[in-house]
């Protein structure tokens, strides 16, 4: 069934050039509005996405976006990479089998949010945004995507060994499946060729203390991210209460119980102003 699983990677659409285009675009201080506004406008569901999150209320733009390039011109450039991101890689989840959560909306809610808090924990421990952080962690569960079709036949089974016998949900995939989503999410990311400050986090997400000292910031702020959204009960689905705190995390990072507080209040009204983020993906 391994064999079966990895090899159903190569069947995974190539990851959105666009995405990739526009994200380096971006990074460079003298961007064009024309050039970045040229790249999106040939990715027809990124478009129809965009302008329809660019006026929620989470993004706060006074004017009326209607097209790409007044996209570009209000959002402002972290704005504009998340938006681009959040609607290129919705594209994956909505197809999501059963398995894990009931929906793929609530698998893509989940991704949003823990997305949205590592900006929040970024802003709080660095005193700044970062667009890789927001991918890996809007990334981090993509191996449930593919697993998903094979947990539906054991997932009871799963269930029965995190909820009776006290093993993680990650211990409890390995030994029904053979393989956990997290390692599988990290072959991905391989196959998308992704640079290691983002596979890591993805393939680590649960566990970023097996990692070299050097590599593991990235990761413990997507765990730490995860593990808050799934101590809110954030579409995470059956396997939300399955992981193990978040003590370790916050000592890493300095932060008291207080601020890990504040940050899911923080959180409860992005994801409020959100909804357009989180609702791309209909039950």
């Amino acid at each position: 069934m391994i064999d079966r699983i990895v090899r159903s990677i190569e069947n995974i659409p190539a990851f959105p050039a666009t995405i990739q285009k526009v994200t380096e675009l971006l990074s460079r201080d003298d961007y064009a509005v024309s050039e970045v506004a040229g790249v999106i406008k040939y990715d027809q569901s990124i478009t129809a996405n965009i302008l329809r999150m660019s006026n929620s209320a989470y993004f706060g733009v006074r004017y009326k976006i209607r097209t790409i390039q007044d996209a570009v011109t209000y959002l402002g450039r972290q704005n504009l990479i998340r938006a681009v991101q959040t609607a290129g890689i919705s594209r994956f989840f909505a197809g999501t089998p059963k398995g894990y959560v009931s929906r793929a909306a609530e698998l893509w809610k989940h991704s949003v949010a823990v997305a949205l808090m590592s900006q929040i924990l970024s802003r709080k421990i660095f005193n700044r945004e970062d667009a890789i952080l927001y991918t890996a962690s809007l990334l981090h569960d993509v191996g449930k995507v593919i697993l998903g079709e094979y947990v539906q036949e054991s997932f009871r089974i799963i269930e029965e060994m995190v909820t009776k016998e006290g093993h993680s949900f990650l211990e409890a995939e390995e030994k029904v499946i053979g393989i956990n989503h997290a390692d599988l999410g990290g072959k991905i990311a391989v196959h998308w060729n992704f640079p290691p400050e983002i596979k890591n986090p993805i393939a680590f997400h649960h566990n970023p203390n097996r990692l070299d000292k050097a590599d593991q910031t990235s990761s413990w702020l997507v765990y730490l991210a995860d593990q808050a959204c799934l101590m809110m009960g954030i579409g995470g689905g059956t396997d939300g209460l399955a992981y193990r705190g978040l003590g370790e995390a916050g000592k890493m990072f300095n932060l008291k119980t207080r601020d890990i507080e504040g940050a899911m209040i923080l959180l409860t009204e992005d994801l409020e102003r959100a909804r357009d983020l989180t609702d791309i993906i209909q039950s």
